[in-house]
């Protein structure tokens, strides 16, 4: 089980300098990136057809960003050397035996006399600038470090992801840091935050194989990794790309500026010295970040009490994860009361969830039916939807499965889950621009719905007599208050926060001074997402739609 991705986007020394010259000539305005129009420019010195650059860009692309680095750019140029030889551009194609280093560079009709146009061009306008210099800095840099609310043009944005950013500060942060969304809902977003891998959350009971499973991934272990019939993963370990091995504390990682976990300073010492963070160089890593958790607690165990809010923990990172397995063993089908309290964490992510049975070949074929049917009523008890969830069924681990128990069946049976779920992980990064989207549309509803709790909890006060009294009763009366604003605005009730958790926030808070409603600040949310994020979608699709 191995997801491979070296060879793709590689090249010769020679083929580097090649593909660098025309990197830096296709990019028009030298940030760094080749977008849609740079390509349609480059691209078109080919000489394919339309379809088949269409089906270069999106291959190249695969993560949908919008625009292609150089690594993409050197992987789009083979590519088209392929389509030129005559080859169907397909994922038969890239899964076969092409040797990617070895490609020639296309044939670009015209390009080597507009390169030395260029060139002769430059060195005329830096003599006539008689050695005078000027400091450019990249539009995304001032308008993420500038204090100024000068609105900014699509032109100015080079990528979804950047796209997004200038949405967030323009348009959503200010309606958050008004009506205090990041004490009640999730804290507010940084770069980091927006700029962060893809990233996969292992949650289960003690020996479940959570660590092997990363292990069997990585192929490696990696710093920090213990593995044990008992609890030995007692800290929640986010395992990342990394120059060097080595493990990073918790309380230095979530002041990292680059790091997107410093709003897990909310949850106190007692967590961040129970977290950590395990840096590796590694090419799975650069595109995936994996967080191994602690056992849940079971039986006699959950009578320990944790000195740390571990379902809050769990929730923050689902939040933020692409990806969450749970994962089970044949003799560990049990779901306690913290796993229940975790599993229940997870509602409003349970397009990310996915159950794995592992160590399913410690059991025979007949066995494994009933651990299934067991596994299957267990988990319907607690995830209450009508959709049956996805258990891939393997033995996660380096070891070979064990036929004596599973039988050729069972043994073909695992090797297909486990592809399955291989190809699941696969495509985890190329899902990460639309995951992302995903969570900032579903971030900025919820913290509409936020603004409008706020704002008529603040209408309900009186002007001076009986302050008190009248705060009590509406947090009392939170549920009604909640329907209240429900059939105002006419907003989907599912989409409401926890009674009980809002209360618990609310308890510490003046309602007199809280703000009244901003009609002007609903709106941009609603201009922001009726208008500008389809538009921004439209912008960085792909060039040859």
């Amino acid at each position: 089980m191995e997801i491979g991705t070296g060879r793709i986007g590689s090249c010769s020394k020679e083929h580097q300098k090649i593909y660098q010259e025309w990197f830096n000539f296709a990019d028009s305005d030298n940030d760094g990136r080749i977008t849609g129009n740079d390509a349609i420019k480059f691209f078109g010195m080919s000489n394919l057809s339309r379809p088949d650059l269409k089906q270069v860009w999106a291959t190249a692309d695969s993560k949908r960003q919008g625009f292609l680095g150089f690594k993409e750019f050197v992987f789009a140029m083979q590519l088209v050397s392929l389509a030129q030889e005559g080859h169907q551009i397909s994922h038969d194609l890239l899964n076969g035996d092409v040797d990617f280093e070895n490609i020639k560079p296309p044939v670009m009709e015209g390009l080597d006399a507009l390169i030395m146009r260029k060139k002769q061009s430059s060195k005329s306008s830096s003599l006539e600038s008689n050695g005078s210099s000027s400091n450019q800095t990249s539009p995304a840099s001032q308008w993420f470090s500038s204090k100024s609310s000068k609105k900014i043009s699509l032109s100015s944005v080079t990528s979804i992801i950047d796209g997004l950013k200038r949405l967030y500060l323009q348009k959503l942060k200010p309606l958050e840091v008004t009506y205090h969304f990041n004490d009640f809902v999730s804290p507010l977003l940084t770069n980091s935050d927006f700029d962060a891998k893809p990233m996969v959350m292992l949650l289960g009971q003690y020996s479940t194989g959570k660590t092997t499973f990363i292990k069997h991934l990585l192929k490696t272990s990696y710093p920090g990794a213990h593995i044990g019939p008992e609890p030995t993963t007692d800290r929640f370990v986010v395992v990342m790309s990394g120059t060097d091995e080595r493990s990073v504390p918790g309380n230095t990682i979530a002041v990292q500026a680059d790091m997107p976990f410093s709003g897990l300073t909310t949850f106190g010492t007692a967590f961040l010295s129970k977290f950590e963070c395990s840096q590796m160089p590694h090419p799975l890593l650069e595109h995936v970040t994996f967080v191994d958790t602690p056992g849940v607690l079971s039986g006699e165990k959950q009578r320990t009490q944790r000195a740390y809010d571990f379902t809050g923990v769990t929730s923050w990172f689902a939040a933020k994860c692409d990806l969450i397995l749970l994962l089970f063993d044949p003799h560990k089908l049990d779901v306690s009361d913290e796993f229940k309290r975790v599993i229940y964490s997870l509602r409003g992510h349970d397009d990310k969830i996915r159950v794995v049975l592992n160590k399913a070949d410690q059991v025979d074929t007949q066995q494994l039916m009933r651990v299934y049917g067991a596994l299957m009523w267990s988990l319907g008890k607690v995830l209450n939807t009508p959709e049956v969830v996805r258990v891939y069924i393997g033995s996660f681990n380096d070891k070979p499965v064990n036929e004596a128990a599973t039988g050729p069946i069972g043994k073909e049976l695992f090797e297909k889950e486990q592809e399955d779920l291989l190809s699941d992980l696969k495509d985890i990064p190329k899902k990460a621009c639309d995951r992302r989207i995903n969570e900032f549309v579903k971030r900025a509803r919820a913290a509409k719905i936020h603004a409008y709790i706020i704002a008529h909890l603040k209408k309900e006060m009186p002007a001076m007599i009986g302050k008190a009294k009248t705060q009590q009763r509406l947090i009392d009366n939170l549920e009604g208050e909640f329907g209240k604003v429900q059939r105002d605005h006419h907003l989907p009730p599912g989409d409401f926060p926890n009674v009980e958790h809002f209360k618990e926030i609310l308890s510490g808070y003046n309602f007199d001074k809280f703000e009244k409603l901003k009609p002007k600040m609903i709106q941009a949310v609603d201009d922001m997402l009726g208008y500008d994020i389809p538009e921004l979608l439209k912008t960085f699709r792909n060039p040859y739609d």
